[in-house]
């Protein structure tokens, strides 16, 4: 039998478990006001006049501001001289300024009329009346194509220059509170291997997973993927549930948030015994990923990793490139305040690797009609390369190294 794996009940292991956040320090107020002095100086150096902050993750990264996209334009604009303005509709003034962080005028327009429209009013009247103007690569085309014609006279440019530029090399404080997050998603990876029995189901399983994760103290709901058998075979599942049977295969991956920042883990084990093709792919799978891992060095393009990973596949018969047997997509994202976001481990991502970046690592390897292996763990760019989060899975009879 697997080590760690069955044994106990979802009550027991709820009871188990306990808030890990008492002790965590949210992003201060100052850090936001930094992100906008390093947004300014990127526009400034790039000759972008003004950047359109949509609701989402990038209004929230750099304003402290949570709200929501919708077909309502919500959002702000920071100018390359530091000035930041709100833009959203009247009627829902109070509600954001409750949730403002960082105070600044604040523009609102009725139903009938255009925000878009009075986006350009808003830069005119602080003398910007032409030259470039970022948007948020995360806003809807219809919000692009209105901003675009409503405003004629300005150059519309993507804003990802600016926004991923200042996202994608996590603070100090950033990198804790994701630490967190994966500390507090292994605890639950843990207790929800110990809670499969035969009958169990991938919903039951799921259920569990959203109910420990808020013990733990997560905030918002857990995303997760529970697979048995087969259907382990596709990356994301499959849409009917499965019933978990004696000696089936594993793949769960779970994470969730910690003041907005993600976690990702994904582990793969035998319920019983593992065959001798199982324990083969798992191991090769885990060598992948190591070799990812060691080809993260500071000053190597982001796709070092992904090439390593798959000369690893390859020199194990599986493969080559996304060819199946084998591994049919990227080896990593990056990872913040968007579960996937830039730059990617990924053939053709030339970024240069750089203190402070976040991957997942996780090199699936899928056998189709099978069974698929994803062992996913993330890492940091640390001052002297790479930096585990978590520790990868120790070995296919003890994943969670309980006799390491």
């Amino acid at each position: 039998m697997t080590i760690g794996v069955g044994g106990s009940s979802p009550e027991a292991e709820l009871a188990k478990l306990s808030n890990m956040t008492g002790d965590i320090t949210p992003i201060a107020k100052e850090e936001f006001l930094q992100r906008q002095q390093r947004a300014c100086q990127l526009m400034q150096e790039q000759g972008v006049a003004a950047c359109y902050l949509n609701a989402g993750t990038n209004l929230y990264y750099f304003t402290g501001l949570k709200w929501y996209a919708s077909e309502r334009l919500v959002g702000a604009v920071l100018l390359a001289n530091g000035e930041l303005h709100y833009i959203a509709p009247h009627f829902e003034e109070n509600s954001l300024r409750d949730f403002m962080l960082i105070d600044a005028p604040f523009h609102g327009w009725h139903e009938h009329e255009s925000p878009h429209a009075l986006l350009g009013e808003v830069l005119r009247g602080r003398g910007i009346d032409s030259g470039k103007l970022g948007i948020d690569d995360s806003a809807g085309f219809f919000q692009v194509d209105a901003i675009a014609k409503a405003n004629p006279h300005l150059d519309i440019i993507n804003g990802n220059s600016v926004s991923t530029a200042c996202r994608q090399q996590k603070s100090n404080a950033e990198l804790a509170l994701m630490q967190r997050a994966k500390d507090m998603t292994i605890e639950v990876h843990k207790a929800a291997a110990r809670i499969l029995r035969p009958g169990i189901s991938t919903t039951e399983v799921t259920q569990f997973i959203n109910e420990a994760h808020k013990k733990v103290g997560a905030s918002g709901s857990s995303f997760c993927i529970v697979l048995f058998g087969l259907a382990s075979s596709f990356p994301h599942g499959v849409k009917d549930p499965q019933i978990l049977q004696e000696n089936d295969w594993v793949l769960i991956d779970t994470g969730c948030l910690v003041e907005g920042y993600n976690s990702d883990i994904t582990r793969s084990y035998a319920y019983g015994e593992a065959t001798e093709r199982q324990r083969q792919a798992w191991q090769v799978e885990k060598d992948a990923q190591a070799a990812a891992f060691a080809a993260a060095q500071l000053g190597q393009p982001c796709e070092a990793a992904d090439n390593a990973a798959r000369e690893a596949l390859e020199g194990a018969g599986f493969g080559p490139d996304y060819e199946l047997p084998g591994l049919p997509h990227r080896t990593g994202h990056g990872c913040g305040i968007d579960i996937h976001e830039g730059p990617y481990l990924v053939r053709g991502d030339k970024t240069p690797l750089a203190p402070g970046m976040v991957f997942s690592n996780e090199p699936m390897l899928v056998l189709p009609g099978e069974f698929g292996v994803r062992l996913e763990d993330h890492f940091y760019m640390g001052e002297d390369g790479p930096v585990w989060f978590t520790e990868p899975s120790h070995s296919v009879d003890d994943p969670f190294g309980y006799e390491a």
